[in-house]
C-alpha cells in the first residue's frame, strides 16, 4: 500500500510543495513544529532511511542542504534543525525545523497553527530562496 507520502508525490493528495525534481520533494509539515518546517523525502518510496542506497542517502542530504539554506534565510530563527525519526511514516523523510533551542525539536509538543493562506506564503517565500 502506497504511503501518504507517496500519494503526496503522485498529486493524489495535496501538498505546499516548497521544492521538487525528478528524484526529490520538499513540502510544508502539515502539523508544523514551527513556521516553516519542511519534509524532504525521496521519490522512491523506502521505509528506513539507512536502506537507502548510498547515491540516494546523499542526494537526498545535498537536496536537503538547499531546502535548509532557503529556510534559513526566511526564518528568524538561531538555526534549522535537522530530525530523522523514521516512525510516523513509513516513507524516509527528513525533517527541517526552524528552531531557537533544543527543545523546539520535542515531536511531543503542541504543533503550530498555521492558516491555509499562511501555508501557501511561506511555501513560496521558501521556494523563491532557492
Amino acid at each position: 500500500m502506497a504511503s501518504i507520502f507517496s500519494k503526496i508525490i503522485d498529486g493524489t493528495i495535496p501538498a505546499y510543495k516548497v521544492a521538487e525534481n525528478d528524484r526529490f520533494l520538499a513540502f510544508l509539515d502539515i502539523n508544523p513544529l514551527a513556521k516553516g518546517h519542511t519534509l524532504v523525502i525521496p521519490k522512491i518510496e523506502v521505509d528506513y532511511i539507512f536502506d537507502l542506497d548510498d547515491d540516494t542517502y546523499q542526494a537526498l542530504f545535498a537536496f536537503a542542504k538547499k531546502i535548509a539554506s532557503a529556510i534559513d534565510k526566511v526564518s528568524t530563527s538561531k538555526r534549522i534543525g535537522v530530525s530523522v525519526i523514521g516512525l510516523e511514516v513509513p516513507h524516509t523523510h527528513i525533517h527541517l525545523v526552524p528552531i531557537n533551542s533544543i527543545a523546539d525539536l520535542d515531536f511531543t509538543k503542541d504543533r503550530v497553527k498555521i492558516t491555509a493562506e499562511e501555508f501557501g506564503q511561506i511555501a513560496a517565500s521558501i521556494n523563491a530562496e532557492l
